[in-house]
C-alpha cells in the first residue's frame, strides 16, 4: 500500500475521531469529504465527484462505499479493509447500498453524524441521502468533526508541509527568472509547475492565479493568458504541494518601470504582514490577526482596496480549492494553537488606479510564536 503515514499515526487519528464521536454522542459518522478520508485512512482519489462515503462507527468499524473504478484505488492507497461498491446503472441510487451497510452495523434508530460540508456530496445526493434516512435514524450535521481534528498538524504532516514550502520557493525563483516584457503568462506557469513536479510535488487543489495588466487585480484564476508588456504588473498566487499538503505564496511583480504607487502599496503590505506575524501567536484568536491587518491598511488609507479576510488554514486538501478551515476574518473565535498552518495574504486592489499589490506567505505556529516556511525575500522585485 502507498501509505504516506505510519501505522501509529493513523491509529492516533482514528482514536481521536472515535473519542470525538463519543463526546458528541454519535453512533456512526458518514464521511464525505475527501480530505477526511485521506487523513483518516490514506485513501487518495478524485472519485469523490460521485457518491462515495466512508462509514465509521463507535466500535471502530470502517467501511468504504464507492464505485468500481475506485475499488483498486482504495486498495492501493489506503488501509481500508472493507470496501463495498455500488454499480452504475439507470436510476441507480447508492443510498440503497448504504442502507444495507447501516443495517449490518445495527444503526437503525441510532444517531448518525453526516459530513454535509463536502464538495462530493452534491445537493441532489444530499436530498437522496436525507430521504433514504428519513424515519430510519437520527441525523446530525457533523461536517466539522474531523475538520477540527485536522487543523493541528502532527510532526509527520509538518514534514510534508515543509517540503511543499521548498517547492513553492523554487517556483518563485522560476517566476522571477522568466517574468519580463514579451513573455507569456503561460510560459511562467509552465516553468513554475515544472520545478514543482520535478521536485516530487503534486497538482495543487486549485489552479495557480496569474494575471497581468487589468487581470493583476483578480483573486481567481481565469483562462486568458497575456503577453507581459513594458511597463506592466504581474500577480501570481501559487502553492507548492506535496502529498496533497500545500504551502502557498502570493506576489505582485512590477514589470519594467514600476509605478511609485506600487512601492507605497508594497510598503503597506509588508507592514501589515509583519503586524499579522506578531499577532499569530498561540492563545490569540485568529479574528485578532485579521483586525490588525485591517487596522494597518485602514490607517495607511487603503480601506477600499483591502479584503474582508486575510488568510486561512492550509493542509492536505483536494480540488476544487486549497483553502481549509478556519479563515482569518474579524471576530473569528478560533484560538491559535501550535501545529496550525496558516497562509496569510496581504491583498490590495486599487481599482481607481488599476494597480495591484499582493504579498502572501505560509506560517507554522510554534509553541512560542510562528515560523515563516518560505525562505524567499519579501522585497518588492521589479523585473
Amino acid at each position: 500500500m502507498g501509505l504516506h503515514f505510519s501505522e501509529k499515526e493513523f491509529a492516533s487519528r482514528k482514536s481521536k475521531v472515535l473519542k470525538s464521536m463519543k463526546e458528541q454522542n454519535i453512533d456512526a459518522l458518514l464521511i464525505f469529504r475527501q480530505e477526511s478520508m485521506y487523513w483518516l485512512t490514506g485513501y487518495d482519489t478524485f472519485g469523490y465527484v460521485f457518491f462515495q462515503t466512508l462509514i465509521i462507527n463507535q466500535k471502530g468499524n470502517v467501511i468504504l462505499l464507492t464505485r468500481v473504478p475506485d475499488l483498486r484505488q482504495a486498495q492501493n492507497t489506503s488501509n481500508i479493509e472493507d470496501i463495498r461498491v455500488w454499480i452504475d446503472k439507470d436510476r441507480s441510487n447508492p443510498t440503497d447500498d448504504l442502507k444495507i451497510i447501516l443495517d449490518e452495523l445495527n444503526l437503525k434508530g441510532k444517531k448518525l453524524g453526516i459530513e454535509y460540508e463536502a464538495y462530493g456530496l452534491t445537493g441532489r445526493n444530499a436530498l437522496r441521502l436525507n430521504k433514504s434516512l428519513e424515519n430510519y435514524c437520527t441525523i446530525k450535521d457533523k461536517s466539522d468533526l474531523i475538520t477540527k481534528l485536522r487543523v493541528v498538524k502532527s510532526e509527520e504532516e509538518i514534514v510534508y508541509v515543509r517540503k511543499a514550502a521548498e517547492l513553492a520557493d523554487k517556483a518563485l525563483d522560476e517566476a522571477w527568472k522568466h517574468a519580463k516584457a514579451g513573455v507569456s503568462e503561460s510560459k511562467i506557469l509552465a516553468e513554475m509547475n515544472k520545478v514543482i513536479f520535478e521536485g516530487g510535488g503534486d497538482y495543487p487543489a486549485n489552479e495557480f492565479i496569474i494575471g497581468s495588466g487589468k487581470n493583476a487585480l483578480l483573486c481567481r484564476y481565469q483562462a486568458e493568458k497575456q503577453i507581459l508588456k513594458n511597463p506592466d504588473q504581474l500577480t501570481i498566487e501559487w502553492a507548492g504541494t506535496y502529498r496533497h499538503y500545500h504551502s502557498a505564496m502570493f506576489r505582485t511583480i512590477p514589470i519594467g518601470k514600476s509605478d511609485p504607487k506600487h512601492h507605497k502599496m508594497h510598503e503597506a503590505c509588508f507592514e501589515a504582514l509583519n503586524n499579522c506575524e506578531n499577532k499569530l501567536m498561540p492563545g490569540n484568536k485568529i479574528g485578532e490577526v485579521f483586525d490588525i491587518h485591517a487596522k494597518t491598511f485602514d490607517a495607511l488609507g487603503y480601506n477600499k482596496a483591502r479584503m474582508s479576510a486575510c488568510g486561512y488554514s492550509l493542509g492536505a486538501t483536494f480540488s476544487p480549492n486549497w483553502m481549509d478551515w478556519p479563515m482569518l476574518y474579524t471576530d473569528n473565535p478560533y484560538v491559535i494553537k501550535p501545529g496550525n498552518v496558516f497562509f496569510m495574504h496581504m491583498i490590495l486592489m486599487d481599482s481607481a488606479n488599476q494597480l495591484a499589490m499582493n504579498l502572501g506567505e505560509t506560517y507554522l505556529v510554534t509553541k512560542n510564536g510562528n515560523e515563516r516556511l518560505g525562505k524567499q525575500k519579501l522585497d518588492l522585485v521589479v523585473l
